[in-house]
């Protein structure tokens, strides 16, 4: 049990969920009062992608070269990392929520978490554990400009924002997860 408390503390797993939290209940508490009613994802949605940005900076670790050379296997470790990451931003956002107005479904956070949470993963994959951020700031800033979801292009631009049960907000977040976890579950976080 000791190599969990080490691999939390590398990883900075403290710090991130204190960061997760504190971004939920900010974002909750500054829009309490406006922004959109209930049926409006925007709100929810940031508050999913301020918590997975800062749930990445666990993606990389102190040393890469020791992460490299350690002799445990990382494949399974670093997936359950990123599942767990997405599990703790869904998780407080659902708790946050439930201490006030209902604005999203659990399927809508579920899905938005791990898509989000893969986006990162690959982010860290592709740029580096301090760079994982940036996937899913793109894709939120995307998300949020994009023209209205008519063709299956603007739907997969605009996934983070559809209504839970559409296909393509569905398949979109799937193919981002597993596209996420494989990647850097295989390669690591660069370098």
């Amino acid at each position: 049990m000791r190599w969990l408390a080490l691999y939390a503390r590398s990883r900075q797993v403290p710090a991130s969920v204190a960061s997760v939290v504190i971004c939920a209940v900010a974002v909750w508490a500054l829009a309490r009062d406006g922004g959109g009613g209930s049926g409006d994802p925007r709100l929810p949605v940031l508050v999913l992608a301020t918590g997975v940005m800062a749930a990445s900076i666990g993606f990389g670790g102190q040393d890469l070269a020791l992460d490299r050379t350690a002799a445990i296997r990382w494949v399974p470790r670093r997936a359950a990392h990123v599942l767990l990451a997405g599990t703790v931003v869904a998780a407080v956002l659902l708790a946050v929520q439930a201490m006030g107005s209902e604005r999203a479904t659990v399927e809508f956070v579920v899905r938005d978490s791990a898509g989000l949470t893969g986006l990162a993963a690959l982010g860290a994959a592709l740029a580096g554990g301090q760079y994982a951020w940036t996937l899913p700031f793109a894709w939120l800033s995307l998300a949020f400009f994009a023209p209205p979801a008519t063709s299956t292009a603007t739907r997969v631009a605009s996934w983070l924002l559809l209504p839970p049960g559409t296909p393509a907000g569905a398949w979109t977040a799937l193919f981002l997860l597993v596209t996420g976890i494989a990647a850097y579950a295989l390669a690591g976080p660069r370098r």
